[in-house]
């Protein structure tokens, strides 16, 4: 949950606004970085909708609070757009260093180094949010900066000459803190990877991504290969240099993950000696492979690979890798036939209403498929008998349906998980709460149409409820 102050203020930016008004919704700043240097804990920036155009850094250093966030917002309804194409090259578009910042519904293109550099600081949420155009990776997280969630966002046609050999789409790398968060992201068409998580200065970090799509990454927007230097991976899972005789561990855990169509590997152990868990993810067309992890871990560390599609594109993983029901595994076979289609259309598409990616056919398993009820219970949210193979979980009418609740109402209200059911309760719900590595926090039947349950002891973050009867699953995201 975000917190703010009753006591904050509100200040509004909009692109006929000047920097001697009062900041209030009818007399608006000119520019965000006026709004900045007057923002206290707690206090929130609106950004009136409309094309910015901007020629320098726009710099964070006041932090937030764990009871009083700060937010820097578009406008309900609006989306402003921050041009920084008249920065010089070099020159970032946002620099976050502070903590406890809520950043949503930007769109910010074209600034000569990274789209948004966060160094330092924990505990910054940036949702629905788009990079673009930048020449340098679009996110980029470092500096120890630790506890971070990028919640639906998209970055794509990221490039910076003129060798094109390191802008990604998001990049928790270098010097990075841990525990940076994924949920629902999409990158492509960067000149490098889609997420690259390579280190020097840090070790034993840990990134999760759940539900994310990379594709296209090694090319320029109009499809034409980057060059050399441009690597073209879906997700670049970390590691140190190519020798990494400091055997460098970046502990990266992958949930419903899609890759493909990259110019080299959709899943990439790169040089990392660290952990890696791939549970429900698909990969297709990588031209190198879809999934390569082949070098050895460091001392007790691991590699889980579960529940995975592969078509079209070659697996490569060690000996040592822990695996079940993956689709190259016997007694499974793919062919075009297990999906519904090949078809990429509307993968970059809009997002729905509330942010969440599109609804697309491409990669979901067909009717029929011997890839449906057949995988492993690796902790994850399932409809049917069992979890499905890759990353979308069948759900047509032969499938288990998801049972009348479309107005449930899941959500925490401070420390308290409230649940509101619709209709009667005449047979048994269990609950399950999941944390994002698809561990089950706790379970427990409702009891109420209106429940609510206490988890004072639960980090603040997204987890997963799960509602299951006898006529199906619903499942619901909510954070704390």
């Amino acid at each position: 949950m975000v917190a703010f102050s009753s006591q904050a203020k509100t200040y509004y930016v909009a692109t006929d606004g000047s920097n001697s008004n009062s900041g209030d919704l009818n007399a608006p700043f000119g520019t965000i970085p006026k709004a900045i240097s007057l923002v206290q804990p707690g206090d929130k920036i609106y950004i009136r909708g409309g094309h910015y155009t901007i020629n320098s850094t726009i710099y964070i250093s006041t932090s937030g609070t764990k009871a009083d966030t700060c937010f820097l917002k578009a406008y309900p309804g609006e989306r402003p757009v921050l041009d920084f194409s008249g920065t010089d090259f070099g020159k970032r578009g946002i620099s976050l260093k502070a903590s406890y910042w809520y950043i949503y519904g930007l769109d910010v293109a074209k600034a000569g180094d990274n789209g948004l550099n966060i160094s330092g600081g924990s505990n910054n949420t940036i949702e629905r949010c788009s990079f673009y155009e930048n020449q340098d990776t679009g996110v980029q997280i470092g500096g120890g900066a630790h506890d971070m969630t990028i919640i639906n966002c998209d970055s794509y046609y990221n490039a910076d000459p003129p060798d094109y050999g390191d802008a990604d789409g998001f990049a928790p790398k270098l010097d990075v803190g841990t525990n940076i968060k994924f949920i629902g992201c999409r990158a492509w068409g960067n000149c490098d990877d889609g997420w690259d998580g390579y280190l020097r200065g840090s070790d034993n970090v840990t990134v999760i991504l759940d539900h994310c799509w990379t594709w296209g990454n090694g090319y320029f927007k109009d499809g034409t290969d980057a060059g050399p230097k441009a690597n073209g991976n879906g997700f670049k899972m970390g590691g140190g240099d190519n020798s990494n005789s400091a055997n460098l561990k970046h502990n990266f855990y992958l949930n419903n993950c899609v890759s493909f169509d990259n110019k080299a590997k959709g899943f990439d152990q790169n040089n990392n000696a660290g952990t890696m868990q791939l549970l429900n993810c698909s990969g297709y067309n990588n031209l190198s492979a879809n999934y390569r992890i082949t070098r050895t871990l460091a001392a007790g560390q691991t590699l889980t690979v579960k529940n995975c599609v592969s078509y079209q594109g070659k697996v490569d993983l060690a000996d040592f890798a822990i695996e079940a029901t993956n689709s190259w595994m016997s007694p499974f076979s793919v062919s075009a036939a297990d999906f519904v289609t090949m078809d990429t259309t509307g993968v970059s598409g809009p997002r729905k209403a509330d942010g969440s990616l599109p609804d697309v056919n491409f990669f979901h398993l067909a009717k029929g498929s011997d890839l449906i009820d057949v995988g492993t219970n690796v902790g994850l949210a399932f409809l049917g008998t069992a979890p499905d193979l890759g990353a979308f979980e069948y759900d047509q009418t032969t499938g288990v349906a998801d049972f009348q609740q479309k107005d449930l109402k899941a959500y925490f209200a401070g420390n308290e998980l409230v649940i509101n059911y619709q209709g009667k309760i005449t047979h048994p719900v269990i609950c399950k709460l999941y944390g994002l590595n698809g561990q089950v926090i706790s379970q427990f039947n409702l009891k109420s149409v209106q429940s609510r349950f206490n988890y004072s002891n639960l980090n603040s973050g997204i987890y997963v409820l799960e509602l299951s009867t006898d006529s199906g699953r619903l499942t619901r995201k909510v954070m704390k």
